[in-house]
């Protein structure tokens, strides 16, 4: 009888080294793997793009969401934002070098081309499909009719730019001649022109939102109009960088576009109100009722691209615009302002 429990006794130690060898093993094993997996996090590079907008508007919330998303991350990118104030001053910047990719209208990368310029700047990402102004009456309006605008003066923006074209282009659809009928006061900077408008004597402004409806609450003025439902599509803001640097960094503008498109794509199925939550961290001085029903402004305009794409059709009309502004003397080539490769691989990949 004693032998047998000592042979049992054996059996039980070594029963019981074994499991304990293979839990070492299995925690050995767990720490290997965590470590090699942590390992590999720090080594994956992080690039950080300087990216130069326009302005700070709820009109561009597809690129806010990308950001606040997590988007640009997934691609492996950290996004620094400047707001330039003025297509013009983005522009410089990216020439300069001090950003990497500009975010305004492509009329500023026509200008550039037809100037003969060799690294001039390639459009390769649309975000906008209408202007994204609103026009602002300095009195209540009831039944307001482009007409109401004659031998008024309105702040419509810089001239030469894509607002102050569009702009011109609505009043002509009107028929309204903006040299002859009107007044267009293209002296205010465009961060200027709301205070401009509620501290000068222009009637009209076109501004954007939240501004635009800030201005409302404040009692400075009236919405009575977009701009961008009357004017129709447009490519009114996209993304463009130097030739040059889209040639050496094709993978960074493609992880760019990527992250773009699925703004773009979030923005389509979600309300108002869930963008307005994802964005709000850029909009603090506007509360979420406010934001809300800006966003919502623009959803019943259709003034985002379903797809990053920037169509030959839509370039058309933009040089048509800008021609019949009297601010384009020669059709700048869609095939060489226009590079849609990356666009067109973001909707290959992107699900």
């Amino acid at each position: 009888m004693k032998k047998y429990l000592i042979v049992l006794l054996v059996i039980i130690v070594i029963a019981v080294g074994i499991t304990v060898t293979l839990l070492i093993g299995n925690i050995n094993k767990t720490s290997n793997e965590e470590a090699n997996a942590n390992e590999a996090i720090e080594v994956k590079e992080v690039k950080t793009i300087q990216v130069n907008e326009v302005t700070r508007s709820v009109f561009y919330a597809p690129q806010y969401v990308a950001i606040s998303k997590g988007f640009f991350e997934e691609e492996g990118l950290n996004i620094e934002l400047t707001t330039g104030q003025g297509a013009d001053k983005v522009m410089t910047a990216v020439l300069s070098g001090q950003s990497d990719i500009g975010f305004a209208g492509p009329e500023a990368a026509i200008y550039i081309y037809n100037e003969g310029k060799e690294d001039y700047a390639e459009v390769f990402a649309q975000m906008t499909q209408r202007d994204g102004s609103f026009l602002v009456s300095r009195d209540k309006t009831d039944n307001f009719s482009w007409q109401d605008l004659k031998g008024k003066t309105i702040i419509p923006g810089r001239k030469g730019g894509v607002p102050y074209m569009t702009f011109e282009y609505v009043l002509k659809q009107n028929g309204i001649d903006p040299k002859k009928d009107l007044v267009l006061d293209d002296s205010i900077s465009f961060d200027l022109m709301a205070g401009a408008f509620a501290g000068g004597n222009a009637e009209y402004v076109t501004l954007f939102e939240p501004t635009a409806s800030m201005t409302e609450a404040a009692g400075a003025g009236y919405i009575v109009a977009s701009v961008g439902e009357a004017a129709g599509e447009i490519p009114y803001t996209a993304y463009f960088a130097n030739k040059s640097y889209i040639e050496k960094n094709g993978d960074v503008i493609q992880g760019f576009t990527n992250a773009i498109y699925k703004g773009e794509k979030w923005v389509k199925d979600h309300s108002a109100k869930e963008i307005a939550e994802a964005i709000t961290e850029f909009f603090p001085d506007t509360d979420l009722d406010m934001l809300t029903a800006a966003i919502q402004s623009y959803i019943d305009i259709d003034a985002w691209r379903d797809t990053p794409v920037l169509k030959e059709e839509s370039f058309n009309l933009l040089q048509k615009v800008m021609t019949e502004a009297g601010e384009l003397e020669k059709q700048a080539d869609y095939n060489k302002i226009v590079n849609n490769s990356f666009a067109e691989k973001a909707i290959e990949t992107v699900k």
